[in-house]
């Protein structure tokens, strides 16, 4: 099973940036789909974005335009870039891997997370 390690979380302000990192274990990182995810205190998980294997990208409403996915399959990590954060930004941010080539596969592996806070 593909292990899945977030980081680059913190406590910054509103309109900075962060860049989260989820490195993978295992060959297959190039072949799989790979998402973000974030949790907000008391919500349910959302999916922020995803990047098929090819490169290719969808965002949630709320974040188009803001955070960016990116993918280096040589270093076997996925990237999310997040400008202009939003207090209501603030949650654990997961890395999931799919379990196939494009995000509509079935969700494969979870990371533990990493913590994102936004204060206003």
């Amino acid at each position: 099973q593909v292990q899945l390690v977030e980081s680059g979380g913190g406590l910054v302000q509103a309109g900075d940036s962060l860049r989260l990192s989820c490195v993978a274990s295992g060959s297959t990182f190039s072949m799989k789909a790979m998402g973000w995810y974030r949790q907000a205190p008391g919500k349910q998980r959302e999916l922020v974005g995803c990047i098929s294997n090819g490169g290719s990208t969808n965002y949630a409403s709320s974040v188009k335009g803001r955070f960016t996915i990116s993918r280096d399959n040589a270093k076997s990590t996925v990237y999310l870039q997040m400008n202009s954060l939003k207090p209501e930004d603030t949650g654990v941010y997961y890395c999931n891997s799919k379990s196939g080539t494009h995000c509509y596969y079935q969700d494969y592996s979870w990371g533990r997370g990493t913590q994102v806070t936004v204060s206003s």
